[in-house]
């Protein structure tokens, strides 16, 4: 009996390329229309698929090599969130990553859906050798500026993941040189291209929103659940009607003439 449309619809939504190419051509003669569009969705979804999968292995292979070029092999990824905002700390992602168990959806932090965040960050705090975020307080911010703080979270998540029991041969830090340690190598938009680099930007990024989200409740009127601290409209309007509050940047904020009402 022949399989009706949503029977081979559903087929087609399981297959893998290789029962994909049998189903294929078992109904290369099959004109129904419900049919064609089906195989047509399942190309695109494997093609899309297979993308992936090459865009995964080749943030992988881009950190072996980079490695494997200073006589390597164990590579700690860094990168920082929340450096332009007005509020809240500076929070600084360090992973170890296991390089024989990739994590699935690893990108820049930016590039991944929200709702995706959470599940990627958990995975990589789950199968990572080594992970950790650092924070730097916006007090300390406005006390020894970005550059020192960047220094200090940094140096701070290698000092740590070491002190999990990981020997880290290469540090891998996405940006500008800041000349922290010497076996730092910097990776111009690296969280695009370096896995570990890109899981310490979601691990980072994770972190800190919950962070910002704890004290949107501490601090009711900022917007901070949904501007994480960065200046926003609504964000500035409030400063501007509410003054600074203790998580504020004041360096970062010479624009509010309205002193703290904390």
């Amino acid at each position: 009996m022949d399989l009706t449309v949503p029977e081979i619809r559903r087929k087609l939504q399981e297959a893998d390329s290789a029962a994909f190419a049998v189903l294929e051509r078992s109904l290369v003669a099959d004109t129904r229309k419900g049919v064609r569009t089906a195989v047509e969705v399942a190309r695109r979804r494997l093609e899309a698929e297979a993308a992936e999968a090459a865009r995964l292995a080749g943030m992988y292979a881009f950190e072996r090599e980079l490695a494997a070029e200073r006589g390597g092999s164990v590579v700690i990824g860094l990168d920082e969130v929340g450096r332009g905002p007005l509020a809240g700390p500076l929070a600084v992602g360090g992973v170890v990553l296991n390089a024989d168990d990739p994590i699935a959806g690893l990108n820049d932090s930016k590039q991944v859906r929200p709702e995706d965040r959470e599940a990627i960050a958990e995975e990589v705090r789950r199968r990572a050798r080594a992970w950790t975020v650092q924070y730097v307080e916006p007090a300390d911010i406005d006390r020894v500026g970005m550059t020192a703080a960047l220094r200090q979270a940094f140096t701070a998540a290698i000092a740590e993941v070491e002190a999990q029991g990981v020997a880290v041969d290469v540090v891998l830090l996405d940006g500008n040189p800041l000349h922290l340690d010497p076996r730092e190598v910097n990776v111009v938009k690296g969280d695009g291209k370096c896995a570990s680099i890109a899981a310490a930007s979601l691990v980072a990024k994770v972190a800190r929103d919950h962070v910002m989200e704890a004290y949107a409740e501490q601090y009711p009127g900022y917007g901070f659940e949904s501007n994480k601290g960065y200046g926003s409209e609504g964000h500035m309007a409030a400063i501007r009607e509410r003054g600074l509050c203790p998580i504020h940047r004041r360096s970062f904020c010479s624009f509010a003439a309205q002193e703290s009402l904390f």
